[in-house]
């Protein structure tokens, strides 16, 4: 089930966007050494990537889990993030039947 308002708050929000951007092609946004493609890339890239603190980073990357935006997977000390491409296209596909 996607929930649109948290959708919609979680994409407020640029720095959100942004990370949905990265992880959509993180082969050409992280260094190679995160793994093979698909398995997620670590928040710790994110955080380093973007410059923010890394409780921010968190707060952020936490909407984005709350709204179904990214799947998180931990691997023993490390979470590996990865966009959920089912709600995003199911979000995708209600807005423009909707709006």
């Amino acid at each position: 089930m996607v929930d649109e308002n948290l959708i919609h708050k979680a994409l407020a929000n640029p720095f959100r966007r942004e990370v949905l951007r990265w992880l959509k092609t993180p082969g050409e946004c992280f260094a190679q050494e995160y793994g093979a493609p698909g398995s997620g890339i670590p928040v710790n890239a994110i955080h380093a990537r973007s410059g923010l603190s890394q409780s921010t980073v968190s707060a952020h990357v936490a909407v984005l889990i709350e709204a179904g935006l990214l799947v998180s997977t931990r691997v023993g000390q490390w979470l590996l993030l990865a966009r959920n491409e089912e709600v995003i296209q199911a979000f995708a596909t209600q807005v423009r039947l909707h709006l």
